[in-house]
C-alpha cells in the first residue's frame, strides 16, 4: 500500500492551499487517515485525523482553518488550509491505516505514510 501526497507549495500568511493525498495497492478498507506535519528542528505531530465514518479531530493550533476530508470510493483524502500562518511552514505527511488484501486472498493490516510535501508560508 502506498500513499501519494501533493499540493505543497509557496504562500503568503492569509493564503490558502490544499493539500491531497492518494492511497493505491490491494485495499480492503482503511480506517483512520491523517495528516501531520514536521517543522524544521521539531518533532511530526498530527494536524487532523478522519476516521472511516468521518468524525474528525484537530490539533488546536489549527483549528478553524484547516478542514480534513476523506473520498472513500476513490481512496484520497485532503486537507484545505486557510488563513495560513507562517508558524504552518512545515513539511506535510499524510498517513492510512487499514487492511489490504494479500496474494494468498486473505486481508492484513497496513498502516503507511506518503512521502511529504513541503508547505512554505511567508510574512
Amino acid at each position: 500500500v502506498q500513499l501519494q501526497a501533493s499540493g505543497g507549495g509557496s504562500v503568503q500568511a492569509g493564503g490558502s492551499l490544499r493539500l491531497s493525498c492518494a492511497v493505491s495497492g490491494t485495499i480492503y478498507s482503511i480506517n483512520d487517515m491523517a495528516w501531520y506535519r514536521q517543522a524544521p528542528g521539531k518533532q511530526r505531530d498530527l494536524v487532523a485525523i478522519i476516521t472511516s465514518g468521518n468524525n474528525v479531530n484537530y490539533a488546536d493550533s489549527v483549528k478553524g482553518r484547516f478542514t480534513i476530508s476523506r473520498n472513500n470510493a476513490n481512496h484520497t483524502m485532503s486537507l484545505q488550509m486557510n488563513s495560513l500562518k507562517p508558524e504552518d511552514t512545515a513539511v506535510y505527511y499524510c498517513s492510512a491505516e487499514g487492511l489490504f488484501w494479500t496474494n494468498m486472498g486473505r486481508t492484513s493490516p497496513f498502516q503507511s505514510w506518503g512521502q511529504g510535501t513541503l508547505v512554505t508560508v511567508s510574512s
